[in-house]
């Protein structure tokens, strides 16, 4: 069978593309076809994909985004053209996993309201953009609402990738067939060493806030922790870049991620909105507990306790951070941070959507 993947521009392997990335390529390992369509793809990540025998094709909209908000940037333009793809040959399965396409397929896999995104990310924002986004917001998520109602419109079957995230297109009316947790790769993710180091505690710096909200990081930073971040931004603030305690790595390939969260005592996960949360599932997929928020995506995968801990605001997560990091924590939690991530593995994963997709054929 041939399934065709329709996604967000492709200049990253991570995020919102990572399912159809992950589903194509182990649909090729087991002599299937597998290909992606984008409105944009980085050269470097569209020859690593043709290594794989993943074809891309690229339907662009004149122009290029811009490289900080790639996916921003796609979503706003489609929802004032809202681009529609004509029909898509040699495809014996369309998926549909982009924010900012539409197209008459089997699946739609969606992965969140990006309006609920950024109402939760405004408190952060820089002055002027949250200015902008003041004036901006109704009109905009108007625009979202009926461009999802299309997306359900276009679909056989509308699915979310967790209940968080079910539970918001439900809210404005949105059928949702079902949820399909989006996949890892456990082959890659796992554990690096069998004594890790413990000597840091590893957390990520996201879109203004999203993932690796500022203030709570300073304060964790100023308590006496010492904090190793990673991530791509445009914008840091200095008093976080200069800490004596923090020291910010910046774009990481995976080995190095991989080497990070195994031998980190645990990794803290500072989120204002996350429907899933890849970090906490690949963190825990190398052995390593999490340190998050009870809400939301993480509140799935994240077991109090067991796997990590959960709290209900910035002041606790502070104190558990602190707590945690001067009194550690039962080896054992390690193993079973591991084989609760195991279940989401790709191999896994795939058997789900195997399943849907042969019973489109038979159809």
């Amino acid at each position: 069978m041939n399934v065709c993947f329709v996604t967000d521009p492709l200049t990253t392997t991570a995020g919102a593309v990572r399912p159809a990335i992950l589903l194509a390529k182990e649909l090729i390992k087991n002599n299937h076809g597998g290909m992606l369509i984008t409105p944009q793809v980085d050269e470097k990540i569209k020859e690593r994909l043709q290594a794989l025998k993943i074809n891309v094709k690229v339907v662009g909209y004149g122009f290029s985004f811009p490289h900080s908000f790639p996916t921003l940037s796609a979503w706003a333009k489609g929802l004032i053209r809202q681009r529609v793809l004509g029909k898509i040959e040699d495809a014996d399965v369309i998926v549909n996993t982009s924010s900012c396409i539409i197209v008459q397929s089997h699946v739609y896999y969606a992965q969140g309201i990006m309006t609920n995104a950024l109402n939760d990310m405004v408190p952060l924002m820089p002055a002027g953009y949250r200015l902008i986004y003041q004036l901006v917001r109704y009109p905009l998520r108007n625009l979202e609402q009926r461009f999802i109602k299309r997306l359900r419109d276009s679909s056989n079957l509308f699915i979310a990738n967790s209940n968080f995230c079910a539970s918001m297109y439900r809210k404005w009316g949105i059928r949702v067939d079902r949820v399909i947790n989006p996949p890892i790769d456990c082959s890659l993710f796992k554990p690096s060493s069998s004594k890790p180091s413990g000597d840091y505690v590893l957390t990520h710096f996201g879109v203004y806030g999203k993932e690796g909200k500022f203030p709570v990081i300073k304060a964790i930073a100023d308590s006496g922790v010492p904090l190793r971040v990673f991530g791509k931004l445009p914008y840091v603030p200095k008093c976080l870049l200069k800490h004596s305690n923090i020291t910010f790595l910046g774009e990481v390939t995976d080995r190095e991620l991989v080497d990070l969260y195994s031998n980190a005592l645990y990794t803290l996960f500072a989120f204002s909105h996350e429907p899933f949360g890849y970090i906490p599932l690949e963190s825990m997929a190398c052995g390593t507990p999490v340190l998050t928020y009870k809400k939301q995506g993480p509140l799935e995968t994240v077991v109090n306790s067991e796997r990590g801990w959960l709290v209900n605001n910035d002041e606790e997560l502070v104190v558990t951070a602190v707590d945690v990091w001067k009194h550690g924590y039962d080896y054992a939690t390690r193993q079973k941070c591991r084989k609760n991530a195991v279940a989401f593995d790709i191999n896994e994963v795939f058997q789900v959507w195997a399943r849907l997709f042969r019973n489109f054929i038979e159809k």
